[in-house]
């Protein structure tokens, strides 16, 4: 009986140990995360003579401990072109995404470029905003 006894206290402490380092590994992998970190996520370009394009640049750095892999960028309308890092970028790495404004009616803009990416947010959102003159007035 004793021999029984014991044999279920080892076995059981095995499970629990097993059991203990499963959940370990498992809150390790989910802690690996990209993680956007923006110098800047909104640009003012003031006034822009129309006609003209413009583009803004914004800067990141993958602060997290995964690679970061965005899988889209989508401006809010077709007057917007953004563009992208397509490689993954490495913890610690820089990337830009670039966004092209076609200045072809007047007045003034706010717009906005939607980022997907293998962030814990999944989604980030960048702004843009000026106001487009007619050319002789921009000078």
């Amino acid at each position: 009986m004793k021999r029984i006894s014991i044999l279920t206290l080892v076995f059981s402490l095995i499970i629990a140990a097993v059991a203990i380092s499963q959940s370990i590994a498992l809150k390790t992998e989910k802690t690996k995360a990209a993680v956007f970190e923006w110098k800047a996520t909104s640009h003012d370009f003031g006034k822009i003579p129309q006609g003209t394009p413009v583009t803004a640049e914004f800067v990141f750095k993958n602060s997290g401990n995964a690679p970061l892999v965005i899988s889209n960028a989508q401006g809010s309308c077709g007057c917007t072109v953004p563009e992208y890092t397509k490689s993954p970028i490495a913890p610690g790495k820089e990337g830009i995404i670039k966004a092209t404004f076609n200045a072809a009616a007047s007045g003034p803009f706010n717009k906005t470029v939607t980022i997907t990416a293998n962030t814990e947010k999944g989604q980030e959102i960048l702004t843009i905003k000026g106001e487009v003159v007619p050319a002789k007035a921009a000078n």
